[in-house]
């Protein structure tokens, strides 16, 4: 059995400080390789799977490295030279920004407004709120075949309303036109991260103080003025994290925008996560992939950054 902490400080007091400082050494010691052990099959799991495809991705970025050549050739900052001098690329990264901001800020608003109204105590609020989950949980392709044949040129749903509506004469081919495309791929990926947000903002707006509210509702304050300079302000620390963690995701985003339109028409939604992929997979280019992928890091790094502040400064 082993002997209980008090046991063993007992014993420590009974023998000399000498001999004392040996035994907490030991202990020191075998709590320490314990430690380490635990840690060790953890470190060994990121280096294979994360660190080392890391640093390899870093390295062959300053290397020609295609299918025809039999072994990489050292370029320097070559290809990233290739990057800045070719408007295929600088564009690509022009609309992963387009896709970034578009995603986000729309994403954002739906979700506030989506969770101001769960908010709302109205009968079968409960149920929508748990149905409301059902796009954040669908697989990303699931997502993606939905929205394609929603803006369907021949039978899609979205078409067939508008022309209801008359709003349109004639049924647009939104996946066939570069505006249209990109505008399907924003509201598809919108569509599945609205309830990861509306999730957010509803559980900060359960702790908004009920004694502004009153106090403003008693001073005169409409709906729409407690929810701008009441409501709005306490969701401010809320807003910022989403925002980041939007762009984030965003900028790593692929599935949805590969299965909808593979980056197209003519590289209309290639955006740097596909371009990736295009490089690499079927140009068979890994040095420029590489360096397009260093590119994209750096783009993320950016928004990560701001999180990474707004989490670990202090706020209000």
């Amino acid at each position: 059995m082993h002997k209980s902490a008090k046991t063993a400080e007992f014993e420590l007091t009974n023998v000399t400080p000498k001999v004392a400082s040996r035994l907490r050494g030991s202990v020191q010691r075998k709590q320490s390789r314990f430690g380490i052990s635990l840690v060790i099959p953890a470190l060994l799991l990121f280096t294979l799977v994360i660190f080392y495809p890391f640093v390899r991705a870093i390295a062959s970025a300053f290397y020609e490295d295609t299918l025809f050549l039999p072994q990489p050739m050292f370029t320097g900052l070559g290809n990233f030279r290739d990057i800045l001098q070719s408007p295929q690329l600088i564009n690509t990264w022009l609309r992963t920004l387009i896709f970034v901001v578009g995603s986000t800020a729309l994403t954002l608003f739906l979700g506030l407004v989506w969770a101001v109204i769960l908010n709302q105590p109205w009968r079968g609020n409960a149920v929508l709120r748990s149905l409301s989950l059902l796009p954040w949980i669908l697989p990303s392709t699931v997502v993606a075949f939905l929205w394609a044949w929603l803006f369907n040129a021949q039978y899609g749903v979205i078409n067939a309303l508008l022309l209801r509506l008359n709003l349109i004469q004639a049924p647009v081919a939104w996946l066939s036109n570069s505006s249209g495309a990109m505008a399907a791929v924003i509201i598809a990926k919108t569509w599945a991260t609205i309830p990861f947000f509306m999730a957010f903002f509803l559980a900060a707006l359960q702790t908004v103080p009920k004694a502004q509210t009153e106090a403003a509702r008693v001073d005169g304050a409409t709906d729409l003025t407690v929810l701008r300079f009441v409501v709005l302000p306490h969701l401010r620390y809320t807003t910022v994290i989403l925002a980041v963690l939007g762009a984030v995701n965003s900028l790593q985003h692929f599935d949805i925008i590969y299965a909808m339109t593979e980056g197209g028409p003519v590289r209309a939604t290639t955006v740097l996560s596909l371009e990736v992929f295009k490089q690499a997979f079927q140009n068979w280019n890994m040095g420029l992939a590489s360096a397009i992928g260093v590119v994209w890091l750096v783009t993320i790094a950016v928004p990560a950054f701001f999180y990474m502040r707004t989490i670990f400064q202090p706020h209000s």
